[in-house]
């Protein structure tokens, strides 16, 4: 046998040992113009040709990400075109739900939508489903059991689409973009990305089709299947909306000042702390005070972590804070600066807070102060539902970071207008009180037996240190003892805890 066929039988032999077939130089096989291979490459489709193609029908489930919040254009949008094309009984699992979402009530009561799980709702949506709209409860999860849940196969998503604010035709996505004039930015994509991770489907949505590559990116074209081009995905002006406010109520300013005064007297306000601030008022505007401190005691923070705001980026400029990790921007300065800042950094909500992640952010975080609409005896707080039964948050984080801190502070006012905020029993029980160390109020500071430590550093601190027994009582002789709320039977809602395990149910407020 000469050498060529010596050659021929031994690839033979190697592949039939192997179970392959052997190479045949066919044109069609190798030989594809490199222009008309590009375009095969394209993964640009209309959103009809999108849903068609990822396989969805009825009874899967899709999700969503609220990276643009009130200013979200991709819900309504994705929801109405599934309506046009007949589907029915689809379960919804959007990060969370905002006022704009409005247009899911009517697609709840034709049967578009028959389930719900996200971490919050607010608006009408959540006024109809507390009226009892839905026959199955929505399921509410913390940003970090949303993630877990996810990874772990019990909240299984068919379809993902997620809006993007730059894409390329193979699915580089970012929630910013290069583009000289950008329709539209997000920042970090953080609650986007478990999606993207384990959907079974992609679809990509955005507003600016840029050249590949798109780098750098959030989400790879690995995980992409489809992208979508659209006239608008979100109008950024809307994302420092709803809960994300500054603040100049004098009450507001006052919780803020004695909330920076317990952290810098708390024991761990010290170099090289980590820190996070939660989306309200007094807990915002806290971050200027510490500041001042910072500044004047030279003391610098390790990283600032959770939802980024222009006061957390300025405070890193000024060499302040070292690193943000920001697994969402809180209004535009954040999110041009996860594109233009190196050391700002995009994670997903499994990094920031998932609790069986061993890297998770959080499980390193030293102090997060946190809002609340409510506060009980036992320090359990209550973010979700209004003292009137209304569903009106999201539960976000907050288990999350009070769970992991060194140290969780929660900042409440005792009343607002004629409602008790610190009370008895919390209506709905989003915050075990197990996990809370510290409550600030503007009649006093109420800190957790179980850290007698602290108590004792804030005394001698001078501040004043109360009973929350006492606030309550105090509340109620000036607004009198609250009405009982008056709850149907019918379950609404289920509260998830950040295990896997069931917190709390909502039941239908009647009226």
């Amino acid at each position: 046998m000469n050498k060529i066929n010596d050659r021929a039988a031994m690839i033979e032999a190697a592949a039939a040992k192997m179970g392959k077939k052997t190479f045949v130089d066919d044109l069609k096989k190798v030989g594809t113009p490199r222009l008309e291979y590009q375009k095969t490459c394209s993964k640009v489709v209309t959103l009809e040709e999108a849903i068609r193609q990822s396989g969805l029908k009825d009874g899967m489930t899709i999700s969503f990400h609220h990276h643009f919040r009130g200013g979200d254009k991709v819900v309504n949008m994705v929801v109405a075109k599934l309506a046009e094309m007949g589907f029915k009984n689809l379960h919804i699992a959007a990060s969370s739900l905002q006022d704009v979402h409005k247009p899911l009530i009517e697609h709840i009561r034709n049967g578009v939508v028959n389930r719900l799980s996200t971490s919050g709702l607010r608006g009408e949506l959540a006024n109809e489903i507390s009226h009892g709209l839905m026959d199955e409860p929505v399921v509410f999860r913390s940003h970090g059991d949303r993630a877990s849940a996810i990874k772990r196969g019990d909240l299984h998503i068919d379809v993902a689409f997620l809006g993007a604010s730059s894409c390329d035709p193979l699915g580089n996505a970012a929630g910013y973009s290069r583009s000289e004039n950008p329709k539209s930015i997000c920042g970090s994509l953080g609650y986007a990305l478990p999606d993207a991770e384990y959907a079974d489907k992609v679809v990509i949505i955005t507003d600016d089709l840029v050249d590949y590559p798109n780098t750098p990116n959030s989400i790879s074209e690995h995980k992409v299947d489809f992208v979508v081009e659209v006239e608008s995905v979100g109008d950024s002006s809307k994302i420092a909306s709803g809960a994300i406010r500054d603040t100049k109520n004098p009450r507001d300013i006052l919780l803020a000042q004695q909330a920076a005064k317990v952290i810098i007297n708390s024991g761990y306000f010290k170099d090289g702390f980590s820190i996070q601030t939660g989306s309200g008022g007094a807990s915002l505007a806290a971050v200027k005070f510490i500041r001042e401190s910072m500044i004047e005691k030279g003391i610098k923070a390790n990283y600032a972590l959770g939802g980024i705001t222009a006061h957390m980026v300025k405070m890193h400029e000024e060499g302040l804070i070292k690193r943000l990790i920001d697994v969402q921007s809180f209004d535009k300065v954040a999110a041009e600066s996860v594109k233009n800042n190196e050391f700002h950094k995009e994670v997903s909500a499994s990094e920031y807070a998932a609790a069986d992640e061993q890297g998770s952010a959080t499980h390193y975080l030293d102090i997060v102060i946190l809002s609340a609409l409510e506060v009980d005896v036992d320090f359990n707080v209550n973010v979700l539902v209004g003292s009137d039964g209304i569903i009106r948050g999201a539960i976000g984080g907050h288990p999350d970071t009070a769970a992991d801190s060194a140290l969780s502070i929660i900042v409440c006012p005792l009343l607002r207008g004629r409602i008790p905020c610190v009370v008895d029993k919390v209506t709905t029980l989003i915050t075990p009180g197990a996990t809370v160390d510290v409550v600030v109020t503007e009649y006093g500071i109420a800190v957790n037996p179980r850290r007698p430590e602290v108590a004792e550093r804030l005394r001698a601190a001078g501040l004043k240190i109360v009973d929350l027994n006492d606030l309550k009582e105090r509340a109620e002789k000036i607004i009198g003892q609250p009405a009982e709320l008056p709850f149907g039977e019918k379950v609404v809602g289920v509260v998830m805890y950040r295990d896997n395990t069931v917190l709390d149910v909502i039941r239908n407020i009647q009226g």
